[in-house]
């Protein structure tokens, strides 16, 4: 039976009593609280983070009715309930430290009035620390504490860095007080999109326990391939199921492999594959810094990092790898366990990631957003009719539209790397299979795509002003060819010669292999 699409809705009460779709996650709440105290879990937006929150709320608070039929139901003693204070920094945008100090004594304000006990204390921090007491005397049961979106205020300043720091050391301030209280805590769970470093935000907090990339917990956000077959099994008639896998799953926190539920929904709501997802918001912030730091974009589909670099987050010091893992534009590909080191290889996680922030960096390079628009759409029909010389035009055209001063300033330009990321970006953007640097017995191919049942093979050279041939030469007499003719399927070599001078191409030679 088909039942409501809960868009949107972060509210555990409204789903259940409303017979909305529903995954149950309480399993995962039940084995928290059977382990520890003290938790910490970064997930991108739009993983479902409060929507946990508020069913860890309502667990707490012993509203047994909502639980019917879950998995928790039957293992939670009912007759006892706790108070909860939840603090969420989603609503809004705090634009200085002044409007933080005041957002945060309205939400201390409504937990008072709400609780039904009074503070005294003058400061923000004092009075966080006397509700948690005070709460605790009152309802004779130890205080849970949930914090939603912890790190939004210095997201929302993070282009602005002494804002940031400004509200960095405020926040400190009221997350040490959750540590000084332990006495008076059941339970304490904080989650954001950001892991800043414990040292710079949590050194009053040192006794979380990260559970981000913990295997038990990798599908606590986020829908696996079997809640698609047991819970949105109505929902999945007349839609390729290959198809959802490839746009939107492959999320992965080293254990089960996720969908974005956003994605998913949107997509049962709408019957359509788009990019929902990334469409609701992707940082300004995130493209403008990939661009700054002249990322080489094949190299996004392979970035190999130690967990140190992950999680080495703060404010003036951002790694472009940890940036792109933490707000889910990459996900972990392979995990490699060294003595005393964990070491990352990193991969976009779906087809709709890798197409969206592709197109994103081309509008940036571009400085017209219409300009890779119509260009990806050309490169479709070109590809669909094979039609390789037409490719030429429409990426002589494309390098020909960028601006002067954009070479002027990009340490890339001139080298063949610069190039080659041009080119990936377009096929990139179509969402096509890529693989760069392709590795054979007799070296590496620059670029390999395969698309609608062909295979072209891409190397790229830079020469001086007149063509020389050599990237054919080096893709014939090397035999890149034969590391894929057990597919069948045939296979075009295409050599791209480029001009320092000219900044252009100059050479391009097509050859079926």
């Amino acid at each position: 039976m088909r039942k409501k699409l809960p868009i949107g809705i972060q509210t555990f009460r409204e789903i259940r009593e409303e017979e909305y779709y529903y995954v149950d996650k309480s399993s995962f709440a039940r084995q928290l609280i059977d382990q520890g105290k003290y938790y910490f879990l970064s997930r991108p937006r739009r993983f479902g983070k409060s929507l946990f929150l508020d069913t860890v709320k309502e667990l707490f608070e012993g509203n047994e009715p909502l639980f019917r039929g879950l998995f928790i139901h039957d293992q939670w003693n009912w007759s006892v309930s706790h108070p909860v204070i939840r603090i969420s920094f989603g609503e809004g945008v705090v634009k200085s430290g002044g409007e933080l100090k005041e957002r945060i004594s309205e939400l201390l304000l409504h937990h008072q009035r709400q609780l039904g006990v009074t503070c005294e204390a003058a400061s923000n921090a004092g009075c966080f620390l006397e509700l948690i007491r005070k709460t605790h005397q009152k309802f004779g049961q130890r205080v849970v504490i949930l914090v939603d979106e912890y790190d939004k205020p210095i997201l929302d300043n993070i282009e602005s860095p002494e804002i940031a720091l400004e509200i960095r050391e405020k926040l400190k301030d009221i997350y040490s007080v959750i540590k000084g209280a332990d006495a008076h805590v059941k339970f304490a769970f904080l989650t954001g999109v950001s892991k800043f470093s414990k040292v710079s935000l949590f050194s009053g907090l040192n006794n979380l326990k990260d559970i981000t990339l913990d295997q038990r917990y990798s599908a606590i956000c986020g829908y696996t391939d079997s809640d698609l077959d047991n819970v949105f099994a109505p929902e999945l008639e007349g839609l390729d199921r290959s198809e959802i896998r490839q746009w939107y799953n492959g999320y992965n926190w080293l254990g089960d492999a996720v969908y974005n539920p956003f994605d998913l929904l949107l997509l049962f709501d709408q019957r359509q594959f788009r990019p929902w997802w990334f469409e609701t918001g992707t940082p300004t912030f995130l493209i403008k810094l990939l661009s700054q730091r002249q990322q080489f974009t094949p190299d996004l589909a392979k970035i190999m990092a130690p967990e140190s670099l992950l999680s080495t987050f703060d404010v003036g010091n951002i790694p472009v790898e940890a940036l792109l893992f933490q707000t889910g534009y990459l996900t972990i590909d392979f995990a490699r366990f060294l003595p005393g080191r964990l070491e990352l290889t990193l991969r976009y996680p779906n087809k709709e990631v890798q197409s969206s922030l592709n197109d994103s960096l081309l509008q940036v390079l571009s400085q017209d957003p219409m300009v890779p628009a119509v260009n990806v759409s050309r490169l479709y029909d070109i590809l669909m009719a094979d039609d390789l010389f037409a490719l030429r035009e429409l990426f002589h055209s494309f390098f020909a539209s960028i601006p002067h001063d954009w070479y002027r300033k990009n340490q890339l330009a001139g080298y063949e790397g610069y190039y080659a990321s041009i080119f990936y970006s377009y096929f990139a953007a179509l969402g096509l299979e890529i693989t760069v640097e392709d590795t054979t017995n007799r070296g590496r191919i620059d670029m390999t795509v395969r698309f609608n049942r062909r295979i072209y093979l891409f190397e790229f050279k830079v020469v001086e002003m007149v063509p020389e041939g050599k990237a054919l030469a080096q893709l014939k007499s090397r035999g890149y060819a034969e590391k894929y003719r057990q597919y069948g399927e045939p296979i075009t070599l295409v050599g791209v010669e480029f001009s320092r001078e000219s900044r252009n191409i100059v050479g391009f030679e097509v050859e079926a292999a």
